[in-house]
C-alpha cells in the first residue's frame, strides 16, 4: 500500500528501459518504493536498468513484455499480480517513429499505432482489472501534448497519443469510486535518447522533471499532469487556432 506521502511500496514499469519510466522508479525508491518491476523486451538494457535500481536497495525483478504481443499481456503481467499487490503501475513504453519515413510505409505507420495505442489499450486493461481486483493502486499513463492537435510534423505519432489520452481518460471515468486511480501525465519535448538529433521544442523538459511532476501528482491524486505546468495554457490556445492558420505555423 501507499505510504503517508503517496509513494507507492511496490511499482510496475510497462517499458523497463523508459528513461522517464526509469527516473520514476528512482524518484520512488528514494521515497520509500521497494519492490520495482521492469517489464520490457529481454535485453543487456533492461539488465542494467534493473541492476542500476538495485544499486539504490530496491528489490527489482524483470519480466519479459512486447507491446505488440498482446496476446500474451494478460498471462505474464497477470503473473505479476500473483507474487503480490502493485501500487502503481507506469505505462511508459511508446515508439515517435520516424515521419517522413512512416508516410511513405503504411507498415511502420501501424507499428508505431500498434505500439503507442493497440498495446496501451490491451495491457492498460489488463492492469487496471488487476488493480480493480485488489482494490487500490494507481494507473499513470504516459501521453503527450502532440496527442491534443495533430501537427504535419508528426500526425502519426500524434494521432497514436490522442487515442491513448482518450482512453486513458475514459477508463479513469470507469475506474471511479472502485479504489482505482488513473493519471493522465502530459509532457512536451522530453529530452532523452529518443529524441536525440530532432529540433527541440519550446519549453522542453527532462525524464527526471517528468518524474518530479508524476509524484507530485500522486500526493495530490492528479488526474490529468502536464509537463511543464504551463503547456496546460498554452495547448489550450493551440486547441483553438483556426486551422488554415494552424497549417502555417512553424509546428
Amino acid at each position: 500500500m501507499k505510504d503517508a506521502f503517496g509513494a507507492p511500496r511496490s511499482l510496475l514499469v510497462l517499458g523497463g528501459t523508459s528513461e522517464i519510466g526509469l527516473a520514476t522508479a528512482r524518484r520512488l525508491i528514494a521515497r520509500r518504493t521497494r519492490t520495482v518491476w521492469l517489464a520490457g523486451r529481454p535485453s543487456p538494457a533492461l539488465t542494467a536498468a534493473a541492476d542500476s535500481l538495485r544499486a539504490l536497495g530496491a528489490d527489482v525483478r524483470t519480466v519479459p513484455f512486447d507491446a505488440l504481443d498482446t496476446e500474451s499481456h494478460e498471462e505474464r503481467l497477470g503473473k505479476i499480480f500473483t507474487e503480490g499487490d502493485i501500487d502503481m503501475v507506469l505505462l511508459a513504453f511508446g515508439v515517435l517513429g520516424d515521419q517522413a519515413r512512416d508516410e511513405s510505409d503504411p507498415v511502420a505507420a501501424v507499428r508505431v499505432a500498434q505500439t503507442n495505442y493497440t498495446g496501451a489499450v490491451s495491457a492498460g486493461l489488463v492492469c487496471a482489472a488487476a488493480l480493480q481486483a485488489q482494490g487500490h493502486g494507481s494507473l499513470v499513463v504516459l501521453s503527450s501534448v502532440a496527442g491534443e492537435r495533430a501537427r504535419r510534423a508528426d500526425f502519426i505519432y500524434g494521432s497514436s497519443k490522442a487515442g491513448l489520452d482518450a482512453f486513458a481518460q475514459g477508463l479513469g471515468d470507469a475506474l471511479h469510486g472502485t479504489g482505482v486511480h488513473v493519471m493522465v501525465v502530459r509532457p512536451g519535448f522530453v529530452r532523452s535518447k529518443m529524441t536525440a538529433g530532432r529540433a527541440e521544442a519550446p519549453l522542453a523538459t527532462t525524464p527526471e522533471a517528468v518524474a518530479s511532476a508524476i509524484e507530485l501528482g500522486l500526493r495530490r491524486r492528479s488526474e490529468t499532469v502536464w509537463v511543464p505546468g504551463a503547456l496546460r495554457m498554452v495547448m489550450a490556445a493551440v486547441r483553438h487556432v483556426p486551422r488554415p492558420l494552424f497549417r502555417r505555423l512553424p509546428v
